[in-house]
């Protein structure tokens, strides 16, 4: 007999009625999106300085951002934690017995976090990063990982670009605690030992013979070209579609609203009003700050609202209609001010102040909506070069999520002032973001988070990375406190260790609530 069915009154979807006593159930389980049947171990393989890291972290942004609970196992970190003196590459020499037990242990004890992450905190995803070089350490992660019936998806960055390997090193291997105390010089020479160490027994992946039957994609050349192996379901489909369209040329991602609106001074949320006089003069304002940048090549994307689209007619180049670049759809609150909806709707007042990302407009969208709509709008930045968006409050919160790896609770108190344009600059684990306000006035649309929002824990944490210029460095715990507790058998037992706490963040961004 089919069940009773019942309108969720947050998201507005339909779901079963449940008659049974309630249980206590994880919110994050329930509200986001399962597109796994079961969770996936990202194992990354390459030597060192492939940009390994550099995938995974930005991996793991972008399946945080879309919803799947996604954390980076960097077994470095592990190592760092255990070996608080590093001396030099011969640590990493195969012929090396003592750190040869070391770094087993060390991965262990990354994969036994691995495996507390997926089986009781609630992820989907999580990505153990290391060189895993040799057929024999991925063997030990596949017993691992069917132990535990997960999933796993290899992607191997192979690059034989001597230019290119140099380039990650002085951007990022010389800034690594491993080279705290060494000039460049000795830095660079080191690490380049270290690779040769790692050199001696790589074995790549071998999709034509051995490792036919893995799911695995192998990045040449820094996405020159592409070799894809048995994809298995729908996530590692838009895993391998994300790592097919990123880059990592220099360039530079303008965000900013459209000029004040009619509405806005009215302070009416949504509709299609044209700009206000002080809108127009931010068009001309943007227009002088642009020719001041000297943009080669730049690329100008407005939504198909009449707002946008006048913002860009002022700066006098060629400019790209997006509709997904629409603002928030508010569905029967269209054009209506705050009070009028608190006096029409009050339930949905309460209901949308109660959980901002979840909550869905009847007849219109969520933030999470949202962030579906605009994944294309991702893809397509991720290939640019210098691009401008002009689009809305609500649009430009779920973007600047993205690129800062903030929460889906942050996301819609994200602060986009209008008449300000954000600058992001993509760096090596992270963006940096310059706020360059054009100097006319317009009217402040932000609104408080509610007191009834602020009290007690919220259960709507999704984001488990850390993405550095965006957030602090995590308070970390120790996961191993002495290795001699531990034998160097080849046991696949998992050595116990504590899990790493990631910490919430506040950037100056989150300290208030915009109109949508």
């Amino acid at each position: 007999m089919p069940m009773e069915l019942t309108q969720s009154r947050m998201q507005k979807i339909w779901i079963p009625i449940d008659h049974r006593p309630s249980l206590p159930r994880r919110r994050y389980r329930a509200c986001g999106p399962q597109l796994t049947n079961s969770p996936t171990v990202i194992v990354m393989v390459g030597l060192p300085a492939r940009g390994k890291t550099y995938m995974s972290k930005k991996l793991t942004r972008y399946l945080n951002w879309i919803g799947v609970p996604t954390k980076v196992f960097n077994v470095g970190e592990y190592r760092r934690e255990v070996v608080k003196e590093f001396s030099s590459y011969s640590f990493f020499h195969p012929d090396n017995e003592e750190a040869m037990k070391v770094r087993k242990q060390c991965a262990l004890a990354a994969l036994r976090d691995v495996q507390l992450y997926l089986k009781e905190e609630g992820g989907q995803i999580a990505v153990f990063d290391a060189t895993n070089t040799t057929k024999e350490r991925r063997d030990m992660v596949l017993d691992f990982a069917k132990e535990n019936d997960f999933k796993v998806f290899f992607i191997e960055s192979v690059c034989d670009d001597p230019s290119v390997v140099a380039s990650n090193i002085m951007e990022v291997k010389l800034s690594s605690p491993d080279y705290r105390d060494c000039s460049s010089a000795e830095a660079m020479e080191d690490f380049m030992k270290r690779i040769d160490c790692y050199q001696v027994n790589y074995q790549p992946l071998d999709p034509d013979n051995h490792d036919r039957d893995l799911s695995l994609i192998k990045v040449l050349d820094v996405g020159r070209r592409f070799l894809v192996n048995r994809v298995q379901d729908y996530i590692q489909s838009r895993i391998v579609y994300y790592l097919m369209n990123i880059h990592v040329q220099p360039r530079t991602i303008y965000l900013c609203r459209h000029g004040e609106s009619e509405y806005n001074v009215l302070g009416r949320i949504g509709g299609d009003s044209g700009l206000s006089i002080r809108g127009k003069k931010f068009s001309v304002a943007l227009c002088k700050f642009l020719e001041e940048q000297n943009l080669k090549d730049l690329k100008i994307w407005t939504s198909q609202l009449k707002r946008t689209i006048q913002t860009a007619e002022a700066l006098k180049l060629p400019y790209e209609q997006w509709k997904a670049l629409n603002e928030i759809d508010a569905g029967v609150c269209e054009e209506m001010t705050y009070e009028e909806i608190k006096e029409t709707y009050p339930e949905e007042y309460a209901l949308r102040d109660q959980d901002k990302y979840y909550y869905r407009y009847p007849t219109g969208e969520s933030y999470q909506d949202l962030v579906q709509r605009l994944e294309p709008v991702i893809m397509e930045l991720e290939r640019q070069e210098n691009v401008l968006v002009i689009c809305h409050q609500a649009v430009m919160r779920c973007l600047l999520a993205y690129f800062l790896d903030k929460s889906a609770d942050e996301m819609p108190y994200l602060k986009c002032p209008l008449h300000t344009v954000l600058k992001l600059t993509p760096v090596a684990y992270g963006c940096r973001v310059e706020s360059i306000y054009l100097n006319v006035e317009a009217v402040n649309t932000h609104r408080e988070r509610s007191e009834e929002a602020k009290k007690g824990p919220n259960p709507l944490m999704r984001r488990n990375s850390v993405t550095p210029l965006a957030s602090p460095e995590p308070t970390k715990k120790p996961r191993i406190n002495s290795f001699e507790e531990h034998t160097a058998s080849t046991s696949t037992s998992l050595p116990s260790c504590l899990p790493r706490e990631v910490p919430t963040q506040n950037l100056n961004l989150n300290n208030s609530q915009n109109q949508f």
